[in-house]
């Protein structure tokens, strides 16, 4: 199953996060080929696994990744402010 992905979100929170394409790629178990084509538009779908890992690594509700929901402030936020000190994922 694939699931439509908004590009334009995608680079705007992992900027926004302060995560770099190699660390997204780490955290979501994607590549950072396969982020860089999402980003650039070259890719608009994505499998549900791969959504599932962005949607987790970056600690956005599925429907702003999708486009489909609006971004809010605390989606925003660098990721340190999100998930707190000492976690693994920063």
């Amino acid at each position: 199953m694939y699931v439509q992905i908004d590009s334009g979100v995608l680079k705007t929170v992992r900027k926004a996060r302060k995560i770099g394409r190699t660390r997204l790629a780490k955290m979501s178990g994607l590549t950072e080929r396969q982020i860089t084509r999402i980003e650039t538009g070259q890719v608009d779908q994505v499998s549900a696994s791969d959504m599932s890992g962005l949607v987790v690594a970056l600690e956005v509700p599925l429907g702003v990744l999708m486009g489909e929901d609006a971004l809010t402030e605390q989606d925003l936020l660098p990721a340190s402010e999100v998930c707190g000190s000492g976690c693994s994922c920063c």
